[in-house]
């Protein structure tokens, strides 16, 4: 009865500790990892060097972008109309995907 109980238990642990999951390859996950790092590293740099030749196609790439902001809200931060923010946020990709190289 003991290595019954001891059996069951076990393999209750066992699900309960991901008994079924699939193996994991890391290596993978860090080269994406370091991958995605690269990539914005890149663009950082790019960012950078756009907000030296243009401040506001900067600010309004940073607000987008990783501000999660709209054209609207945008528009209202930097003090330009939607139609101003959506030609610089135009001209933003565009020279930045040339920066980059097109690897974005």
């Amino acid at each position: 009865m003991r290595r019954v109980l001891l059996d069951r238990a076990r393999r209750r642990l066992a699900a309960k500790r991901g008994g079924k999951a699939q193996p994991f390859d890391f290596t993978k996950t860090l080269d994406v990892a370091q991958t995605k790092a690269r990539e914005l590293i890149a663009l950082d740099d790019a960012l950078n060097t756009l907000a030296e030749v243009d401040p506001r196609k900067s600010r309004i790439v940073e607000l987008r972008f990783f501000g999660g902001l709209s054209v609207k809200e945008t528009a209202e931060v930097v003090k330009v109309s939607p139609d101003t923010v959506m030609r610089d946020w135009k001209m933003a990709r565009a020279w930045l995907l040339t920066e980059l190289g097109g690897q974005t």
